[in-house]
């Protein structure tokens, strides 16, 4: 049995433990912070910048801090531009560091923020709230997906507690891949039996940065603050975690306490992005990816990387979703699983190969 907790779920030898040189990768992990930082502010700025018609700088300057009522660009930059690409920001932060904390507490190269079925129960009470209550905004979706992916990880995780082992990184998976299953199937039955409740859910099952107002944001920020800041404090937890059960043990380390923490992050990340944004995909898989090429194994340095490579992917995604087909556009959910199928065809072969 220990040498199954060991090992985790499948690929996890993709995810090797954290043998860090300290100096090398504090190193490493400052310039990258500051590379994508400067990389933030140049996808927030060109987000502000690009869409249906492009909006020059000093434009957008003048739109932000000194409006002109009437001016029509000054309107697109603060009243629509400008929601997007905070709530892009937000979103992506929290995708790509409940990403992170999936594949360290799963010990899984290829777990996502769905892996906890929290996709699935953001989903299911979307589609509550659409046909039980009549509800036909994203306003009014917010506290249903939150309490949505807030139930579905409680479930999943009191369900994987349960035995004489407690939680294991195995245990999770199976029991959020069968809460995955029948959420899905749940929303399935609904959809094909109410059309009206299939015309709204869709627009918001695509996820898509687009008309998304700002008290949204404002609304979520609190929880998502707090996630945040757990999933700092959890970077020696997943460490410890990476290094085997029973290793993380002899080291003093609270498991039961370490693991609750890290679902605790994961629940207010994954259900502040859901609410946001809907159930993208990729992002949270594609980012602790790219933060472990730079960093290596440490996830106290995986996390913030994270926090900043996700709000690039994601507003990249939705930029690239406005100019392809202007002025028409592409949601950002799409253009993110586009993106994002290669890039776990290459992350499965890729655990294959080391495993073998």
């Amino acid at each position: 049995m220990s040498s199954l907790l060991d090992r985790g779920t499948p690929g996890a030898a993709a995810t090797p433990a954290p043998v860090v040189r300290r100096g090398s990768t504090a190193s490493r992990g400052l310039l990258a912070a500051v590379v994508l930082l400067v990389l933030v502010a140049l996808a927030a700025l060109a987000s502000l910048m690009w869409g249906a018609r492009d909006i020059a700088p000093g434009a957008v300057w003048d739109g932000l801090f000194h409006p002109v009522p009437g001016d029509n660009d000054h309107h697109v930059v603060r009243d629509i531009r400008l929601p997007r690409t905070l709530i892009g920001l937000a979103a992506g932060a929290a995708l790509g560091a409940s990403g992170a904390l999936m594949q360290g507490v799963t010990r899984n190269p290829i777990a996502d923020p769905g892996l906890l079925g929290i996709n699935s129960g953001a989903s299911l009470a979307v589609i509550v709230a659409i046909a039980g209550f009549g509800v036909a905004s994203v306003g009014g979706y917010l506290w249903f997906a939150f309490l949505g992916a807030a139930v579905a990880a409680v479930v999943v995780y009191g369900a994987a507690s349960l035995g004489w082992e407690g939680v294991t990184p195995v245990k999770l998976a199976l029991v959020g891949a069968a809460f995955t299953a029948t959420a899905t199937s749940a929303v399935t039955v609904v959809l094909l039996t109410d059309r009206h409740t299939l015309q709204e859910y869709r627009f918001w099952q695509v996820g898509s940065l687009a008309n998304r107002p700002l008290d949204v944001l404002g609304t979520v920020l609190p929880f998502l603050v707090v996630g945040l800041l757990l999933a700092l404090a959890a970077g020696r937890v997943l460490n410890a975690l990476a290094l085997g059960d029973d290793v993380a043990r002899g080291l003093g380390q609270d498991l039961v306490r370490g693991r609750l923490l890290v679902v605790t992050a994961v629940v207010l990340l994954c259900g502040s992005a859901v609410s946001l944004v809907g159930p993208i995909a990729f992002v949270g898989l594609a980012v602790p990816h790219a933060a472990r090429m730079v960093v290596g194994p440490d996830y106290r340095w995986i996390l913030p990387l994270s926090m900043l490579l996700g709000p690039v992917l994601l507003l990249g995604a939705d930029i690239a979703g406005r100019l392809v087909a202007r002025p028409a556009e592409v949601e950002a959910g799409l253009v993110v699983a586009v993106l994002g199928a290669p890039v776990l065809l290459a992350i499965v072969r890729r655990s294959k190969g080391v495993s073998a």
